[in-house]
């Protein structure tokens, strides 16, 4: 299954004169169980898009289907269905520590839980388990005020919170924002392992292209509310002019390849996407250089 997106745009206070366009014909597809990417400059309509795949925002034209699902139903008898399908995706909104309103770790860990109306076993359960999820111990922390701890920690409550209603698709806007570097590493290596052990589709947001190039398998480039590359990291990447003019660069392994090939460095290949690959090609290239010195 997957969330298709169709030919959707978006306009911001129509027929106002502050009416601006947002989303321009975009279409795309992010199949079930893909980490995709989303990346673009400021203003782009990156979060503009992240909001309608649960349904916040609906389109001015087009439509999200989540699973066969339309999220917009044109019919009564469809309204449920709809409902149903909005809550496959789970959203994590930037600086989602400021949502958090509870007393307790679990107390806000366990709202979402709540009003599903899930019994208490089903609620402390889905607690424990969303809490082992992010790597915060719960008899450590279940009892403490969540204003009291870390950055990332924190973040890693409210993304908690989300897992509790346990989705079939995370999507995260920027989730690295405003954190310290070992808050960043913590965040980006909990929802890698989330995707490779409960198999999750994550759809994240992010203005760093190495963490793009290291964990992603799909991405997205947005520029003035249009989707203008759509593939694989490697063969994006490879699209300079499409960056440059989207307002991005390539990642630093691909930037410092390009670099060597063109100071003479033999490179048979520069669209490697991380440090391990760019080792192996610059070592290879070496020995074909000493090979041909010989």
């Amino acid at each position: 299954m997957s969330i298709e997106i169709k030919h959707i745009s978006y306009t911001y206070m129509p027929k106002t004169p502050f009416e601006r366009q947002a989303l321009k014909e975009v279409t795309a597809t992010i199949e079930e169980g893909t980490f995709t990417a989303i990346a673009g400059h400021t203003g782009s309509g990156k979060s503009t898009l992240l909001q309608h795949l649960n349904g916040l925002l609906h389109p001015t034209e087009g439509h999200v289907v989540v699973d066969g699902v339309d999220l917009l139903p044109q019919k009564k008898s469809e309204k449920k269905a709809a409902r149903a399908a909005r809550m496959k995706v789970g959203m994590v909104f930037q600086y989602p520590e400021q949502q958090l309103f509870e007393e307790t770790v679990e107390a806000d860990i366990a709202f979402g839980p709540k009003n599903l109306e899930l019994s208490g076993e089903d609620v402390a359960s889905r607690v424990r388990e969303s809490m082992e999820l992010v790597h915060l111990d719960y008899e450590r922390f279940h009892a403490r005020s969540p204003f009291v701890l870390s950055g990332g920690q924190m973040r890693r409550v409210a993304i908690a919170g989300i897992l509790a209603l346990r989705p079939k698709y995370l999507v995260l806007d920027e989730p690295t924002a405003g954190l310290d570097p070992r808050g960043r590493k913590e965040i980006l290596s909990m929802v890698t392992a989330l995707h490779r052990r409960k198999k999750t589709t994550v759809i994240f947001v992010s203005h760093n292209m190495d963490d793009i190039a290291r964990l992603a398998r799909h991405l997205l480039v947005f520029n003035k509310g249009m989707l203008v590359a759509d593939g694989t990291p490697q063969a994006v990447f490879g699209q300079t002019d499409v960056l440059r003019e989207a307002g991005l660069r390539q990642p630093h392994v691909m930037t410092l390849l390009r670099h060597l090939r063109e100071a003479g460095l033999p490179l048979e290949r520069t669209d490697v996407l991380t440090a391990e690959e760019a080792e192996q090609a610059i070592c290879a290239a070496l020995k074909k250089m000493r090979g041909e010195k010989s």
